[in-house]
């Protein structure tokens, strides 16, 4: 994606966040046309995504305890574990691109 302010970094932020979203949404013509609203819609769908997630896990152990062995429930907690971590990551990327849409720019500090 090209950095806001960039000639056409609207179109490739437009790209990336339906790339982000079920691909339903790519039906909706109005998202790729109001950027801030496609914006939103994947925040809220990535954040749904981590509530799903967090319970999962949460869940995981008492859910598969009787079907499945120690290792594969331990897999599957690693895995909720991953995908959280990915999804923080992506929550992240997804409100810088939101807030350039609104106008904010993220200013790096050290």
């Amino acid at each position: 994606m090209r950095p806001p302010d960039a000639p056409g970094w609207e179109g490739t932020a437009a790209s990336w966040l339906l790339d982000q979203c079920p691909p339903e949404y790519r039906r909706w013509p109005g998202l790729r046309r109001h950027l801030v609203v496609l914006a939103r819609f994947a925040v809220l769908h990535v954040e749904a995504q981590q509530a799903a997630t967090r319970r999962g896990l949460s869940e995981i152990r008492g859910d598969l305890k009787d079907v499945a062995s120690r290792e594969v429930v331990e897999a599957a907690v690693q895995t909720f574990q991953l995908e959280d971590a990915r999804l923080m990551a992506l929550r992240r990327g997804i409100g810088l691109v939101e807030e350039a849409v609104r106008g904010r720019r993220y200013v790096a500090r050290m």
